[in-house]
């Protein structure tokens, strides 16, 4: 049997693996290993399995991962979400969609301190759904709402798909995160712009408030949450003004989180202690995968696969750009099934030097490639942001969830095709670090 053909084979296993709820960095460890020893031998494999481990956990590079997680963590457990969600909705509340969009504008921010999907997600969900429910509006808008915003937390920095993007591929991690704030920005317009479209045509989705407030109580609301935003302008500005490394904004970042929370005293000892808990257990979850990752990418490359796809995909006498598409289209269909982390690092190793062959800059690539598995993230039978919300709100019916969100899919691939036709939207503030 041919290398490629081990490769095919493995890559199938792997997705069995997957559907089968196998954890991802041991299904990564298994078919990386077996598909090793089956192409080189018991003893190459034996020998990769023993280094591997050690040294992709002991790459100085990786230590952004736990500080940037110990930063969301704690301000996480400071209660940020809630005096988030007030003062946005102080300010855009009043409008019609006026809570659906400051569910939006809330996330955004939130996104920029936790980073992550599920976390955003999860407790923006918890915070938002009670409120909008409380004013009448449709189950469809306020889940499809949370569901949208939540996908901003692996765009938005500091996100962590993106810190394992860079380092699956060597792009420079600062440049990234840097990346993804004007992408960012833009699917927050576009998602409110879908809001105030929706609530135009139908009215009954979102009932008008009547009551406003006034400019002191604005300001006031936005008193108790300046020390959070200060924070990712020193962390984020730091990276993008080359005072930090992404590293060293990572502990800045955390060490600030803690003096933070410290000050406002809304962390105490067991939200503290359940800070490093979690913060540990989702950074040894990374690692495995990463560890993972590294065997299965091992393995892949002395398949020939990549290297065959490369040739295949540039004797085609097709645009680039058609090419492209056809990517993004496979990457999407398969977030449908494949949750967005693993997604990564099964298709990294494939389609990267294949881009990379085709003059697409890396880091663009990067966050059009997170932009279509968000776009999974939302879709069934995985939908893995959808579930999450019903987990939270158990009463709404999983199909009104998947319907309501639908608007939000279009505004998102609008965002993905406004990308690709203007590529300095992503690459103008990495450029400009350079300079």
């Amino acid at each position: 049997m041919t290398a490629e053909m081990l490769g095919v084979i493995g890559i199938v296993v792997l997705l069995i693996l997957f559907m089968l709820k196998i954890p991802v960095g041991i299904s990564l460890i298994i078919v990386g290993f077996i598909g090793t020893s089956m192409i080189r031998g018991w003893d190459v494999a034996f020998s990769q399995l023993g280094r591997t481990p050690f040294d992709t956990a002991s790459s100085y590079s990786l230590s952004v991962i736990p500080l940037f997680i110990l930063m969301g963590m704690v301000l996480s457990n400071t209660g940020i979400g809630s005096d988030l969600y007030k003062a946005v909705d102080h300010w855009v509340g009043h409008l019609r969609g006026g809570l659906a969009m400051a569910t939006i504008g809330t996330s955004s921010i939130f996104s920029a301190i936790s980073g992550s999907l599920n976390a955003t997600t999860a407790t923006v969900s918890k915070i938002a759904l009670p409120e909008m429910e409380k004013y009448n509006y449709k189950s469809s808008l306020s889940t499809a709402c949370v569901a949208a915003g939540g996908t901003l937390g692996i765009l938005i920095p500091p996100s962590v798909i993106l810190i394992l993007y860079g380092i699956l591929t060597r792009e420079p991690i600062g440049a990234l995160l840097i990346a993804g704030i004007i992408p960012g920005i833009l699917q927050v317009i576009l998602f409110m712009i879908t809001i105030a479209i929706l609530v135009s045509r139908k009215p009954n989705l979102a009932p008008a408030r009547t009551e406003k407030v006034s400019f002191s109580e604005k300001f006031k609301s936005v008193a108790k949450i300046w020390p959070f935003l200060l924070l990712f302008l020193i962390t984020i500005g730091g990276i993008y003004a080359g005072f930090f490394t992404p590293t060293e904004a990572a502990g800045v970042g955390a060490f600030c989180s803690i003096l933070v929370a410290l000050i406002s005293k809304k962390l105490n000892w067991k939200r503290f202690l359940d800070s490093f808990n979690e913060s540990v257990r989702l950074t040894a979850y990374i690692f495995l995968i990463l560890i993972g990752a590294t065997l299965f990418g091992q393995f892949i490359t002395i398949s020939r696969i990549p290297q065959e796809l490369t040739s295949f995909v540039g004797s085609l006498e097709l645009n680039n750009y058609i090419i492209l598409v056809f990517i993004l289209l496979a990457l999407f269909l398969l977030g449908c099934f494949v949750e967005g982390l693993s997604l990564i690092v099964l298709t990294l190793p494939i389609v990267y030097p294949i881009i990379t062959e085709l003059g697409f800059n890396g880091i663009w690539f990067g966050i059009i490639m997170v932009m279509a598995i968000n776009i999974g993230s939302l879709t069934p039978p995985i939908g893995i942001s959808v579930y999450v919300i019903k987990g939270a709100a158990p009463h709404i019916p999983i199909q009104t969830i998947f319907k309501g969100v639908m608007p939000m899919i279009v505004a998102m691939v609008i965002c993905v095709a406004v990308l690709i036709v203007i590529p300095d939207l992503v690459t103008v503030l990495p450029d400009m670090m350079n300079k």
